[in-house]
């Protein structure tokens, strides 16, 4: 019965500690890729911190990246300057697009920007009378990335609603990666998010 009790204790202590390390770690890689953001944006935010005229010609580079796209449409919109935001890229499917490049960047989730990424289409379900739209993606990485194998994976980013703007943000933004196109169609993928990620949230 001892025996027992110290294995069953050295089980949850590995447990505990692994658990630690693994916040620990990831909070550090969080912070890290934050910084990282920050910085990418960091000439266009100084300018505007500093009150300099800033044109639409220099946010056109910032907003046409997938990786900057989000974060600069918040720096203006923080500023009252969304007018210097480029039309092209005021769109759901343009939002939605940066939003998955940045939720796959995450370390805990697909490690990188995709190498490639095509919207597919928009699929809407119906919750008591109110439609919930999910835009679905298809995304890859090349060699060396440990993904590439996969080909073509899914994403899925929503829900939007019929009032919703551009960059609103999408709860429910989720790719399982596993979930490639030879496996699964997007339309389930996106009823997969819809029903185990926003409906359990609700």
């Amino acid at each position: 019965m001892k025996v027992v009790l110290i294995i069953s204790g050295l089980i949850i202590l590995a447990v505990a500690i692994f658990a630690v390390y693994r916040y620990t770690t990831v909070n550090r890689q969080n912070a890290k890729l934050n910084a990282l953001r920050i910085k990418r944006v960091e000439a266009l935010s100084q300018k505007m911190e500093n009150g300099e005229n800033v044109t639409a010609e220099e946010v056109y580079p910032f907003a046409q990246h997938i990786l900057t796209r989000e974060l600069t449409y918040q720096l203006l919109s923080h500023y009252n300057r969304t007018d210097l935001f480029p039309r092209e890229y005021y769109t759901i499917v343009k939002g939605a697009e940066t939003n998955l490049a940045n939720w796959l960047e995450f370390p805990t989730e697909l490690d990188a920007c995709p190498d490639e990424m095509e919207y597919i289409k928009r699929f809407t379900f119906d919750f008591e009378g109110q439609n919930f739209h999910y835009e679905v993606f298809k995304f890859r990485v090349f060699e060396p990335h440990w993904n590439a194998k996969n080909g073509w994976s899914l994403g899925v980013v929503g829900p939007y609603f019929d009032n919703s703007k551009p960059y609103d943000f999408p709860s429910s933004t989720f790719s399982r990666i596993s979930s490639t196109l030879d496996r699964i169609t997007p339309e389930e993928e996106a009823k997969w998010v819809h029903e185990n990620i926003t409906l359990k949230r609700l």
